[in-house]
């Protein structure tokens, strides 16, 4: 079995998710943390190795690691994160089992002519609330032994 890698479209996750909007419209780097934070737990609490995607407005693209593993990137200002998404999917597809979560249908297309598999951000969301869950109930068991 292939390892899992879930590519995220930032950006399009903030927007389909009401409270991250919210979060976005006050103060746009506590939306990306929150988000990075949520994506973190689903991590450490799944078999998925998470990768997400803002747009950037940097000179150049960057990348960094957040906690035990969770990468981010940001695109340059000339570049979108689409770009980049496009780019990890085509070069992961053939050896990860690579899932992409956005909610931009051309992306989706176009990640899955790549081989990889998408989902929109409402998936994405019962994704982590599920893991979330799970997390709750192995923390009940081990309370009551």
């Amino acid at each position: 079995m292939k390892p899992r890698v879930l590519i995220v479209d930032g950006h399009s996750m903030i927007f389909q998710w009401p409270d991250l909007t919210l979060q976005h419209a006050k103060r746009g780097v506590v939306a990306r943390e929150t988000l990075v934070k949520m994506l973190t737990g689903l991590q450490d609490n799944s078999d998925w190795h998470v990768a997400v995607v803002f747009d950037g407005t940097g000179v150049k693209a960057s990348e960094e690691s957040k906690g035990d593993g969770i990468q981010v990137f940001y695109s340059k200002a000339d570049q979108t994160a689409d770009s980049i998404i496009e780019r990890l999917t085509a070069k992961y597809a053939q050896q990860y089992d690579v899932t992409v979560a956005t909610d931009d249908i051309l992306e989706r297309t176009t990640v899955e002519s790549f081989g990889a598999i998408s989902m929109s951000a409402h998936q994405l969301r019962e994704e982590i609330d599920f893991a979330g869950r799970e997390l709750d109930q192995r923390l009940k068991k081990l309370r009551r032994s």
